[in-house]
């Protein structure tokens, strides 16, 4: 996988300098510059209200093998069945994989995608096709969901709208030909470690709340000065990311978004005390204080080699942790409105290889979407009996970012202005696949 950062300069006397809270370094952009967020349009008739108020997409980096976790076939030959045992599930005739124990439990809950597909073995590219609904282009470099949400429904209760947990992972998931104000706003530190502590969101020990106010007050000033004598569409959305990151920190209520330990202990145990568990607690909690899109990552599942090692290893926390959150979110009546998918880049081949492991495969894998308006209890889709590719209701990147989008209420069909301004779909084909929904 290849990784992302951005770092930002600007001369000693640019606007961006008079709010240098804390520098991210090589992690990504500073606080200002992830909270260069416009609140969605106002005044417009509202559309009907969409089942989902906030996304969690939890994307497996690497390519998760669909055999080895959604979609076992305990049936196959051995050479295509692999090494691994499947166990029964709630629903009835669906199995998972033997280490999904807790999953099964709640497989009622949820839907299993089985018969995703496109045509990219590349990891960067079948990413992009993931995170974004587009094939890559040479010419133009589309922008994430998350970015995309974070673009038409904008700030909700002085929160970032789009959170990346611990960093952006990858830079298709960032706001591409859009701002960068739509860019994510990255935790900068693993919630699941000892002292973890969210990257700027606290004064530096040199700066005062005295100091700070009066940095505000100087930044108005500033702003004053550059309105009188430029004409640049930018400065309203530079105005509006200043007054975003001064919100944020100053904030009680929103920096305790990010405190996760203000969770009880039965809470944080029940999620499991490792990266899975951590993260989807965190994301959680962002997602019932008003953030939009949370994208996070777990694992690394490019398992060329030792597949039944790898899967042990790392499935059976993912396992704890996703079955909590979904019976979290039911507990606390937010599963029906908080909608989550799980992804992955591609899949993985029929054929376990001779380093008992298997290689890139993009023509069928699984994707499994809850809550937020997704039908529970679904099975759909299915691949052929060696899992190489779909025999029933094949399932796109675009029709799935179609049906992503429908949740939230955004269309995506709407024309977004590109660099020179010209209009670009949000998602240029596909449809919304209403079996998927409630």
């Amino acid at each position: 996988m290849h990784f992302w950062n951005r770092t930002c300069s600007g001369s000693p006397l640019s606007r961006r300098n008079f709010l240098h809270v804390g520098f991210v370094g090589g992690l990504g952009l500073t606080l200002d510059q992830y909270l260069r967020v416009q609140s969605a349009q106002a005044g417009e008739p509202a559309a009907k209200k969409p089942k989902a108020q906030a996304c969690i997409h939890i994307f497996m980096p690497g390519g998760m093998a669909h055999q080895e976790s959604w979609d076992p076939k305990p049936f196959a030959p051995v050479e295509y069945r692999g090494p691994m045992a499947s166990i029964t599930t709630k629903v009835e005739g669906a199995q998972f994989n033997e280490c999904l124990k807790e999953t099964a439990k709640i497989a009622d809950k949820i839907a299993v995608c089985r018969s995703m597909t496109h045509g990219e073995a590349a990891h960067e590219r079948g990413t992009h096709n993931m995170f974004t609904g587009y094939r890559p282009s040479p010419a133009l470099t589309f922008p994430s969901m998350g970015s995309v949400i974070s673009h038409e429904l904008g700030v909700r209760n002085n929160l970032p709208p789009y959170v990346a947990i611990p960093n952006m992972p990858t830079n298709f998931a960032g706001s591409g030909y859009l701002s960068s104000a739509y860019a994510p706003f990255s935790l900068g530190s693993d919630p699941a470690n000892a002292g973890f502590r969210v990257q700027d969101l606290s004064l530096p020990g040199n700066v005062t709340p005295a100091r700070f106010t009066d940095r505000r007050k100087m930044l108005d000033a500033v702003n004053d000065h550059f309105a009188g004598k430029e004409k640049s569409d930018n400065l309203d959305a530079m105005d509006t990311f200043y007054q975003r990151a001064y919100g944020l920190i100053s904030s009680e209520k929103a920096r305790a978004a990010f405190d996760i330990n203000a969770e009880k202990k039965e809470v944080r145990d029940s999620y499991g005390r490792n990266a899975a568990g951590q993260r989807l607690l965190m994301a959680r909690r962002l997602v019932e204080s008003g953030v939009r899109f949370v994208t996070l990552t777990y694992g690394g599942w490019d398992l060329h080699g030792g597949i039944a090692g790898g899967t042990k290893s790392q499935l059976p926390q993912f396992d704890q942790a996703f079955a909590a959150l979904i019976n979290d979110l039911s507990t606390r009546g937010m599963l029906d409105s908080t909608l989550i998918m799980i992804s992955s880049e591609f899949g993985r081949t029929p054929k376990i290889n001779a380093s008992a492991g298997r290689d890139h495969w993009p023509k069928v894998f699984s994707v499994v979407l809850a809550g937020g308006g997704i039908k529970k209890g679904l099975i759909y889709g299915k691949s052929d009996p060696t899992a190489s590719e779909p025999e029933e209701d094949a399932l796109n990147v675009e029709d799935l970012a179609h049906t992503v989008y429908h949740c939230l209420g955004i269309d995506a069909a709407k024309k977004l202005m590109s660099p020179g301004d010209r209009p670009i779909d949000i998602v240029r084909e596909g449809k919304i696949r209403k079996e998927l929904l409630v």
